[in-house]
């Protein structure tokens, strides 16, 4: 460096803390920081380099700036979400909540453990580098999915606003995310709703080994800002003061009501993408440039040349950290490798309902079907019933969806509930499904219980990634530390000739997911208490109505009740044959049995109701009684659920069946417009008695 360079890089940093009013501590400890971020990503360079450390490691030296920087500048009750390349984030913010030096070391400790596998980590080591978190502090937690982060950012800024607190959320993301829908949507909802959200886009020049400048026409991320009315802000990267201070005042304005920003920061990363990237598409020279540039080194010897620390202080630092890394290895070589026994734990929320609630539920059940002076109502209106009570009953459930507010959603079931509740608790959202999804993910893990609604199924694709990869995998990728109490609504199945894009059921694809269940209604009855049964619980749920069930009427008691998760009905009872199905197909597959009663043939019928949690004693049970098994789903044959309970019936009760299996499902092909083919494309009544006088022969 210059000596006229030296002297205004001098002015300036002197100008920089004067103006933010820094002290001695703080600069001393944004020095500290980042200096262990660095050694921390160069034993972690060191461990892959000799195959000691496995898997996928995204390392952050050369950005401990934008982290450090960014994160001196909140409280310590606000929110972070992070990146995979995300171990900076994760240090400096656990490094502020961390009181005493005591704290400070274990926080390190139970980082380098969870980046190796260990018992020992944040997240018992079933999250690893890329998925650290810290719930329970405020972060939460980094995702593997570029752009991942970006409406779980937004659901935590919204219940800050819905709840009135001052909190704010630092949503830390790279340049490639910005070229995701999740990006746009993510900016477009926080700027729609004023959310006290920080965007802050880490862009270190390359996505893998692709120069930004090749993927983008405009090279500033922050000039997106101007297209939702936000600030956007470039802030160089290597300097933490100019990160800390944009950051800053960011934070202030979103503590004001005045809404989200966008920051940019340019930055470099040292290391390839991840260990295997050779960085040939990068010249050396262009390292070396950057190199020069360093954060740690060009701030060190400001802080010398201002006299702030002296030589001694800074060789004293120097030790600490190296010191204090030697104790985090220390505690990584005692600390157990990941609990065999914890294979299978943490992936649900343990469901609150017991044995004494399933009877209660059956009896309740048994009154309804006998006692004509209960009343009747459609399945729409049982839906409104269970959301309006579940709002009166909880502050934290709010109702989140296209058009939910004033036209009641798709089919009514919100209808009403904006008048009563206000926008605060009944928010329509942007045409943004994946967002819808996301913020809704982020509401449940800060404390709120949302209940999104997504138009139609086929829709749901759309928010795969936010419900599926965050929604359903968080609680056991962050070592069972965080609870996502989320129900997402919507509608599934064919009858409404309006073609394949709105016309499905896809509820097979959400049973894949360990993480989320999958509740499936075919009454009015059902409805209710199902919906509340799943607004009280701790668990993502994919809650699937059928759109021709909507106008159906039933029996429902106006008594306070639920139905638990994971109980199936057992609608019709029967001797000869065992149907088992679930929603709109429970109606037809009744009406069969009524046809087929009169031949004499016995049928009975068991409602799945919910298909995960699976009710197996229900469904072996009846066919233990039967010996006869069809499975009836409107889903396509090739991949419905209904070829899941076949398995399960092989498995466990095979020696009692007299008769092969059948399923009845719909035709695999995509569901047509015109009526007569949609009629042939979906099970009816009659394919169903055809099946059941076929499986007695």
């Amino acid at each position: 460096m210059s000596g006229r360079k030296e002297i205004e890089g001098s002015i300036k940093l002197s100008a920089q803390i004067e103006e933010q009013e820094l002290t001695k501590e703080e600069l001393i400890t944004c020095l500290r920081q980042m200096k262990e971020i660095r050694i921390f990503e160069n034993k972690i360079s060191d461990l892959l380099g000799r195959d000691v450390l496995k898997g996928a490691s995204h390392l952050y030296a050369g950005e401990e700036a934008v982290a450090v920087g960014a994160i001196s500048a909140i409280e310590d009750d606000d929110f972070i979400t992070s990146t995979h390349r995300g171990h900076g984030h994760a240090h400096a913010h656990g490094d502020r909540a961390a009181e005493t030096e005591t704290d400070k070391q274990d926080h390190y400790n139970r980082m380098l453990a969870e980046v190796l596998g260990k018992s020992g980590g944040y997240c018992k080591g079933k999250g690893g580098s890329m998925h650290i978190a810290d719930v329970v502090h405020g972060n939460l937690g980094a995702t593997g999915i570029v752009g991942g982060n970006l409406p779980v950012a937004v659901g935590a800024a919204l219940v800050q606003k819905i709840k009135g607190t001052d909190r704010v959320v630092l949503c830390f993301f790279g340049d490639g995310a910005s070229n995701t829908g999740n990006f746009h949507e993510a900016l477009n909802m926080a700027s729609a709703w004023d959310l006290p959200v920080i965007f802050i886009a880490e862009n270190n020049l390359y996505g893998m080994s692709v120069p930004f400048e090749k993927v983008s026409k405009q090279i500033d991320i922050a000039s997106r800002a101007c297209a939702y009315n936000m600030p956007g802000i470039v802030v160089d990267g290597m300097d933490v003061l100019d990160v800390r201070g944009a950051v800053a005042e960011a934070v202030s304005r979103a503590r004001a009501g005045e809404g989200p920003s966008l920051i940019e920061a340019k930055t470099y990363r040292y290391f390839g993408h991840s260990h295997s990237d050779p960085r040939a598409y990068r010249t050396k020279a262009e390292e070396k440039a950057w190199r020069n540039r360093d954060a740690i080194r060009t701030f060190s010897d400001g802080l010398l040349k201002l006299r702030v620390i002296s030589e001694n202080e800074q060789k004293t630092l120097t030790t600490f950290t190296e010191e204090k890394l030697e104790k985090a290895w220390e505690y990584t070589q005692f600390s157990p490798e990941a609990e065999i026994n914890e294979l299978e734990t943490d992936v649900y929320v343990p469901l609150k309902t017991n044995a004494a609630d399933i009877e209660k539920e059956a009896q309740l059940r048994q009154r309804v079907r006998t006692d004509d002076s209960i009343r009747e109502i459609t399945y729409a209106q049982a839906m409104q019933e269970a959301l309006r009570e579940e709002m009166l009953r909880d502050e934290n459930v709010f109702v989140m969806g296209e058009d939910v507010g004033l036209y009641g959603g798709a089919y009514g079931a919100t209808r009403g509930l904006l008048d009563e509740f206000g926008e605060k608790r009944v928010l329509d959202t942007p045409i943004s499904e994946a967002t819808i999804g996301g913020a809704a993910v982020g509401a449940a893990m800060v404390g709120m219980r949302p209940v999104a609604e997504i138009m139609y199924v086929d829709f749901t694709p759309l928010a795969m990634d936010q419900i599926a990869n965050q929604g359903a995998k968080n609680r056991y990728m962050f070592g069972g530390k965080t609870k996502v109490p989320v129900v997402v609504r919507t509608e599934g199945g064919a009858g409404r000739a309006i073609a394949a894009h709105h016309s499905q059921s896809l509820e097979s694809l959400w049973t894949h997911f360990p993480g989320i269940y999958v509740v499936l209604p075919s009454t009015p009855y059902d409805v209710k208490g199902l919906l509340k049964a799943a607004i009280r619980d701790d668990n993502p749920i994919m809650f699937i109505e059928h759109k021709m069930l909507y106008k159906t009427r039933g029996r429902v008691p106006e008594e306070e009740y639920i139905i638990p998760l994971g109980t199936a009905d057992v609608k019709r009872e029967g001797s000869d044959i065992t149907i088992v199905t679930y929603s709109h197909m429970v109606l037809r597959a009744l009406e069969a049995a009524e046809v087929l009663a009169e031949e004499g043939i016995s049928v009975e019928v068991v409602d799945l109701r919910s298909l995960k949690p699976l009710d197996k004693e229900t469904i072996i049970n009846s066919v233990k009684k039967t010996g006869r098994l069809i499975g009836v789903t409107e889903a396509y044959e090739n991949t419905s659920f209904i070829n899941e309970i076949i398995a399960v019936v092989n498995e466990e009760a095979f020696d009692w069946l007299d008769a092969p299996i059948k399923r009845i499902a719909a035709r695999n092909v995509p569901v047509p417009r015109a009526e007569v083919l949609e009629d042939l494309a979906i099970p009816n009544a009659k394919r169903i008695i055809t099946a059941c006088r076929e499986i007695l022969k």
